[in-house]
């Protein structure tokens, strides 16, 4: 399984906006794509503004189908203004398997 790890910093005056699209976002992500497990949203308890996503796919070509589809697209176009920063990581596991 590929874990992947999202670290946003959104801007204040986009913050509500932000969550609310994050929202569909996983929505969308959980009930169109068969290979995509999991799709978690957290936010920093001392920062509001600090996001945090953790997504669980098949593997990485079904990461890949996430990235190129209509959804992410439209999501990341959307939202690029939104954010003052985005870390994007790749995890194996869960252990053990």
């Amino acid at each position: 399984m590929l874990i992947i790890a999202v670290r946003f910093a959104v801007k204040a005056e986009f913050l509500e906006k932000f969550k609310a699209r994050m929202a569909q976002q996983a929505r969308d992500s959980l009930e169109r794509e068969a290979e995509c497990h999991r799709f978690d949203i957290a936010s920093d308890p001392g920062d509001p503004h600090r996001i945090f996503l953790y997504e669980i796919y098949s593997d990485a070509a079904a990461f890949d189908a996430h990235l190129a589809s209509a959804h992410f697209k439209s999501f990341n176009a959307e939202t690029e203004g939104w954010i003052s920063s985005k870390a994007v990581e790749r995890w194996i596991g869960p252990w053990p398997p």
